[in-house]
């Protein structure tokens, strides 16, 4: 027996495991300070209060209080869409920002805060060196500072994931077919009428495989992939939820297809009752990485309330949390992941990877889009 993902389907949609957060709000934080509002008198509301605003998957309510206890903040949680709505509403109020502080904007739209200097820069302490290696500074686009390694951040990077291509071993085993290990296994001829692929123009997962796939095939070659894999009888469906939960064989419904598209970490959700195997399996030479971050708002009301939340977002307490809460890995490379995630659901290397800049993203996505249109459809 499996045990099927139950998300919302919404970006990056994940079911959020509570009581990990809720043990969070027990913990004290000592290097979580607050300047003024660190002070404790509560004689001024704006030094001790403070938001967040984030995507609409996140566990508002447990962080708040986890975060209020961590900081001695009132710290208060509120939603602005996915991930490309809370982009646009953090650019459009610039000057005068609807929050402190902001959690959830992606690879995918990260340099859209910086292009238009939504954020000011800021390094939150006591970072391991997996934080540094995925942040984003002032004027840079991407990538880390080489010539001066303490610059602050623009974007703090909080935890990260990648879009894999999934598939159902026990099926092909059934069926005498060899399992597919690559994207170019999805168009040959065996493989026929078995992918479900996500919309990219719905979908921030489906956007993310449609870097993955401009990564690895180039600007004039990725769209002839795809019309490749839709000639082979590709299903494209506007949501993970109804491409995992609604057509994959192992995703808890009546699904036929044993390939889509979702995430690394998703074969840790599928294990047997024993915990000693996994149904499902990711192919990580078809991932593409994705980097969930965090920053400091230009104009906040109180900035110093601000930088304490942020410090809490990379604090070893509350990274630890982030693979049951958020079924993301933690970017902090010294949180040990849960045992499940060791055995079934590693992150993919480097190598593995078919990374394009968050700058790079932003220059191309339009384009991109426009040009898959026209040749499938969409």
């Amino acid at each position: 027996m499996t045990h099927a993902i139950s998300r919302p389907a919404t970006r990056f949609t994940r079911m959020a495991a509570l009581p990990a957060l809720t043990v969070a709000a027990a913990l004290t934080l000592a290097g979580c300070t607050a300047g003024p509002a660190g002070e404790g008198d509560g004689s001024n509301a704006d030094t001790q209060s403070v938001t967040l605003v984030v995507h609409d998957s996140f566990p508002n309510e447990e962080f708040a209080a986890a975060a209020s206890t961590a900081t001695g903040l009132d710290v208060t949680v509120i939603s602005a869409g996915d991930g490309g709505e809370l982009t646009n509403k953090l650019v459009l109020t610039k000057g005068a920002p609807i929050a402190d502080a902001f959690f959830g904007v992606d690879t995918i739209f990260a340099s859209r805060l910086v292009d238009n200097e939504v954020v000011e820069p800021y390094r939150t302490d006591g970072l391991s060196e997996g934080f540094a290696s995925l942040a984003i500074f002032p004027g840079q686009g991407d990538g880390p500072s080489v010539q001066d390694p303490t610059q602050a951040f623009a974007l703090t990077p909080v935890d990260q994931g990648a879009t894999c291509i999934n598939i159902d071993p026990a099926w092909f085993a059934d069926n005498g077919i060899a399992e597919p290990n690559s994207y170019e296994d999805l168009t040959k001829p065996e493989y026929r009428d078995l992918t479900v692929l996500l919309d990219p123009t719905a979908s921030s997962t489906g956007a993310s495989f449609l870097v993955g796939t401009v990564a690895k095939f180039g600007e004039d070659g990725f769209a002839d992939y795809w019309k490749q894999l839709m000639d082979n009888g590709a299903r494209i469906e506007q949501g993970w939820s109804d491409a995992y939960n609604g057509q994959f064989t192992q995703g808890g419904g009546d699904g036929t297809k044993p390939i889509v598209v979702s995430y690394g970490s998703s074969p840790a959700f599928t294990v047997t009752e024993d915990g000693s195997a996994t149904t499902t399996k990711a192919l990580l030479d078809t991932c593409s990485n994705q980097v969930e971050y965090a920053g400091l708002l230009a104009g906040a009301e109180n900035p110093e309330g601000a930088k304490a939340v942020l410090d809490f977002l990379v604090s070893n307490e509350f990274q630890a949390t982030i693979a049951d809460t958020m079924y993301m890995y933690p970017v902090d490379s010294e949180v040990a992941l849960p045992e499940a995630w060791e055995r079934f659901a590693p992150l993919p290397t480097d190598d593995q990877l078919n990374h394009l800049s968050s700058g790079e993203i932003e220059a191309g996505r339009e384009g991109w889009l426009k040009t898959l249109g026209e040749q499938i459809g969409l």
